[in-house]
């Protein structure tokens, strides 16, 4: 009996996760080239792709116990891999405090759909 924290299914779900975050931003972005949105427009659309991206990558890599623990590790992973790439696709890397609030809600959304994954794959 392994009752031990693994770090690979969270490093999965957040793999997973920026990889879905890419796919959605690229659709976005070909969206928004047609039909022009206000910048708190893409914001809010943003932040909500990223949070159904996480959500998606916990839900499908993450099981059996310990779901919030490895939904915030996913969370903290997802966010750091994002700010990366999309860091590196823009070519600016300098932080603001934005990225506590980007944190903050990466943890937020991880750890819900750690446990979402968890508790509705039980049965």
């Amino acid at each position: 009996m392994q009752n031990q924290f693994s770090v690979l299914q969270p490093l999965k779900a957040a793999l997973f996760a920026t990889l879905l975050g890419l796919a959605f931003s690229l659709v976005f972005a070909v969206i928004c080239y047609f039909f022009p949105l206000s910048p708190t427009v893409i914001r809010v659309i943003a932040q909500t792709l990223k949070a159904i991206s996480l959500a998606l990558g916990c839900f499908l890599c993450l099981s059996k116990e310990g779901g919030w623990w490895k939904g915030l590790t996913a969370g903290l992973l997802f966010t750091a891999l994002s700010f990366l790439t999309f860091s590196a696709f823009g070519g600016d890397f300098s932080l603001s405090w934005l990225i506590a609030l980007d944190l903050l809600f990466g943890l937020f959304v991880g750890a819900l759909g750690g446990i979402a994954a968890v508790n509705l794959k039980k049965g």
